[in-house]
């Protein structure tokens, strides 16, 4: 597979081949449940952004457009010529939105859209800090939306290692303007967690008006990070909304 896009289950049968994006800070590996949650109804590809695990040496993307142009260039041909979805969870949604605008405007519609953990692009995206935010507020943030083990956060090492693509994919974030734009023709799933700090469900609701197609939100419990907890639901979700069509 080319350096942006990575398969971790493999499912050649399946009818629909669906494309993941990481959250802030995430590399690939951070969907590698997901992936093989709904491998067989799908066939799940994961994108690797640049300045992380096998791509550290490279740099970080400085905005959501370098990522969106890097991975449809990237997208494997199909030989079974099997339609696309797009996943993304927190800024994963936002990079999975444009590719998703990016494809249909080039006549490579999706054949659905799942966001996850993000308002409505036409929102803001709101943090604790303005400009490019210390180590401290991006530790704050992480403690926020308990994604990472306390232990972890206490590792200077590792840290080293993390806070970097976080602080970059921040400022991706920061530098993101919504501009208003033809609606998708696919359906859009929004979901998000009923504790999420910085996701409210009105936000995730939002998401409604960038399709003319079928949208519906799902709200579960937990909160940021919630999907670990949902994983077989989220499988559901998605290949139910193949099986309506």
């Amino acid at each position: 597979m080319d350096g942006w896009i990575r398969r971790f289950h493999r499912a050649p049968d399946a009818p629909v081949r669906l494309l993941c994006f990481p959250h802030a800070g995430g590399a690939a590996g951070a969907q590698h449940a997901l992936s093989a949650a709904v491998a067989g109804p799908l066939e799940p590809l994961v994108v690797q952004y640049p300045g992380r695990h096998d791509r550290f040496a490279e740099p970080f993307a400085e905005r959501i457009d370098q990522v969106v142009d890097a991975v449809v260039d990237a997208l494997p041909a199909d030989p079974a010529g099997r339609p696309l979805a797009l996943f993304g969870h927190s800024m994963g949604a936002l990079a999975a939105f444009e590719t998703a605008r990016a494809l249909q405007a080039r006549g490579r519609a999706p054949a659905a859209l799942f966001v996850s953990g993000h308002n409505g692009p036409s929102l803001p995206v709101t943090t604790d800090w303005a400009g490019v935010p210390t180590d401290a507020e991006l530790l704050a943030e992480m403690r926020l939306l308990a994604g990472t083990d306390d232990s972890l956060l206490a590792d200077p090492m590792l840290l080293e290692v993390a806070l970097p693509a976080l602080r970059a994919d921040y400022a991706m974030l920061s530098a993101y303007s919504y501009r208003p734009g033809p609606p998708l023709r696919c359906p859009v799933v929004a979901l998000t967690g009923d504790a999420d700090p910085r996701v409210p469900a009105q936000a995730v609701r939002a998401w409604r008006q960038e399709t003319e197609g079928p949208f519906t939100a799902h709200v579960l419990t937990g909160g940021h990070f919630y999907l670990d907890g949902h994983l077989p639901y989220l499988a559901r979700v998605f290949a139910s909304v193949f099986a309506r069509a």
